[in-house]
């Protein structure tokens, strides 16, 4: 390999390739912890390295010239082999120090976690834990995790899967909210029932509405919805409405009460645990995955 070719800055084509796939300078600056005039300069300092223009100016926002767009493929494959050799530099960690990120929904963070983290902080203290709470799937692959709680079980080659547990999803209430309905015997009695929903779409009433219970649900009966699970728990206390929580998570509220048992769960949901597999020859990583899947195991 000619050495003397390679005249860029790997940060700089790193900025340059961030700002392309967030979508502007701010959103890019954002991802890499940095201000965005730092990103603005290497990435100038990018294209006078290489004698090209990679962007130009339409309106508020930025559009890749021809020679941005010619190079783009080139920098993301670079992002990729940077990504990996990352991975396998995590994963030959033989020490029982440094950062552990967990990605994990709002419920399996505040109900499930406290007591692995306060074992965790017991047996393995020099570990430092980062708990990313969130809705959205990591990708463990480009890093944003190393370890994942998830409900759907992944289908990449490259990722160690282990399943907990399977766990009923019921609704759930509080008992002056289910007083009126106690002598229901049929979801087709349910007509003015409240669900508070995920998003404002018609999934989960054709979720109920497929289970053959004989639910008919209509969008008068989800009037809220909310994609944060802590504040569906909280409606939910406030007698708003029923809420679809997991049975282990749901039990523990002594306020709730399951909503027409008879029916059976809605659904039944398992709980997987995914990892890379380049990371789980960390000892680090390895011995959180473990015991996780010690204390969440069903």
């Amino acid at each position: 390999m000619d050495w003397k070719t390679v005249n860029f800055d790997w940060n700089r084509a790193r900025a340059f390739l961030v700002t392309v796939e967030e979508g502007s300078l701010s959103a890019g600056a954002r991802a890499l912890g940095l201000t965005q005039p730092t990103l603005g300069r290497q990435v100038a300092a990018l294209e006078s390295e290489l004698g090209v223009t990679l962007f130009e100016r339409v309106g508020q926002g930025l559009k890749l010239t021809d020679a941005g767009l010619g190079l783009v493929a080139h920098v993301q494959a670079m992002g990729e082999a940077a990504s990996r050799l990352s991975l396998a530099a995590s994963g030959q960690s033989q020490t029982l120090q440094g950062t552990v990120t967990i990605a994990v929904s709002e419920l399996e963070a505040v109900f499930m976690l406290p007591a692995v983290i306060e074992r965790l902080r017991s047996e393995l203290p020099g570990i430092t834990l980062n708990l990313q709470v969130s809705h959205e799937v990591a990708n463990l692959k480009q890093r944003e995790a190393d370890i994942a709680l998830r409900s759907c079980r992944p289908t990449q080659p490259d990722l160690i899967v282990r399943k907990l547990r399977e766990d009923p999803i019921w609704l759930y209430g509080t008992a002056k909210y289910l007083a009126p309905y106690q002598g229901v015997t049929s979801a087709r009695q349910l007509n003015t029932i409240q669900i508070i929903g995920f998003e404002q779409n018609n999934r989960l009433q054709e979720l109920l509405n497929s289970t053959g219970h004989g639910w008919s649900l209509s969008a008068e009966n989800i009037r809220v919805a909310t994609l944060s699970q802590l504040l569906q728990w909280e409606l939910v206390k406030r007698h708003l409405g029923l809420g679809l929580f997991p049975q282990p998570v749901g039990d523990q509220e002594p306020a709730f009460a399951r909503a027409f048992e008879s029916f059976g769960p809605p659904m039944v949901l398992p709980l997987w645990l995914v990892c890379h597999r380049e990371l789980h020859t960390s000892l680090r990583v390895r011995k959180v995955f473990d015991l996780l899947a010690e204390m969440l195991s069903g």
